[in-house]
């Protein structure tokens, strides 16, 4: 008897000890899972570059609705830092056409007119009755905010180069906490051999994830991040002209432009696409509006204000 009643008090007083008395007090260990990452999907440099260039090749033309939403501080912010976000007409066509008009939410009213066919680029800003116009390759950094608004930089984004035959391409894997990719490096040739453009590939959905274009001695001109791919809303019953005999083409629907050298980024909400429809030649002509001062960009002689 004095046995059992010396267990059932050491058994009360671990109880206790535990924290089980009473009811209250009960720790719980609970074990935090990491999320696993999606599987990976194997593909091999010929299959990457033939899924890329099929969206190179099939996009002829682009007549898109999108939502621009510059970073804080960016020097986008410079012409439309008093709204939230701008929503933007944008057209665009092979080689190098491209015509955006963004306006104001709500009121509508136009914000900027932009448009460039490869060589010239024109600007209008309204609500500084300026004109801006240059050359495509002008690519310094001005004070003036403005000044910096390039039509080709969405272009770029838009309407990716094909990769040729010719052109050095190698393949890598990168991997990182949340996902696994390969990547595609372009190469540029010549006197001296160097990075043209990187494509990363998501391997979950073997999609295009990012793009990185280089200039000269490495100079990162572009890094332009791509998700949320959807089927066009112009694939309805039909299919884009280069797209995949099983399936419909898809086009990305969330894409990031940053340009470091530049000082901005510029997120696009795409809210509509359509795909490889005829645009007239006269949609990308933009003219200076009456009464508006011109500003040539690039000009040494240039000295006007905006």
């Amino acid at each position: 008897m004095r046995r059992v009643t010396t267990c059932m008090l050491l058994a009360t007083l671990a109880a206790i000890s535990c924290g089980c008395g009473g009811g209250s007090g009960v720790k719980v260990h609970t074990q935090l899972t990491q999320p696993e990452r999606p599987v990976a999907k194997d593909a091999t440099r010929e299959e990457l570059l033939d899924a890329y260039n099929l969206i190179a090749r099939g996009t002829k033309t682009l007549n898109a609705t999108v939502e621009l939403k510059p970073t804080a501080g960016s020097k986008y912010s410079g012409v439309i830092d008093e709204y939230h976000e701008v929503k933007a007409f944008l057209l665009a066509a092979r080689p190098a056409e491209i015509r955006v008009i963004g306006q104001a939410p709500v009121i509508g009213t136009t914000v900027f007119d932009m448009a460039s066919d490869g060589e010239t680029f024109r600007v209008s800003i309204p609500s500084k009755n300026n004109f801006l116009v240059g050359p495509v390759a002008v690519e310094r950094a001005s004070s003036k905010p403005i000044e910096n608004l390039r039509p080709q930089h969405l272009l770029d984004a838009l309407l990716w180069p094909e990769i040729r035959k010719e052109e050095a391409v190698t393949i890598n894997e990168f991997n990182d906490e949340n996902a696994r990719y390969y990547i595609l490096t372009v190469l540029r040739g010549g006197y001296q051999i160097e990075v043209l453009r990187k494509i990363w590939f998501d391997r979950s959905e073997l999609q295009v994830a990012r793009m990185q274009n280089f200039g000269p001695k490495g100079i990162l001109l572009s890094d332009i991040r791509l998700a949320d791919w959807q089927p066009p809303d112009s694939a309805v019953g039909q299919t884009v002209q280069g797209a995949p005999s099983n399936g419909t083409a898809k086009f990305p629907r969330a894409i990031r432009i940053e340009r470091p050298h530049d000082d901005y980024k510029l997120d696009l909400q795409v809210t509509k696409v359509i795909v490889n429809q005829e645009i007239p030649a006269e949609r990308f002509k933009l003219e200076q509006p009456a009464g508006a001062e011109l500003v040539r960009v690039g000009d040494a002689m240039e000295n006007k204000q905006p």
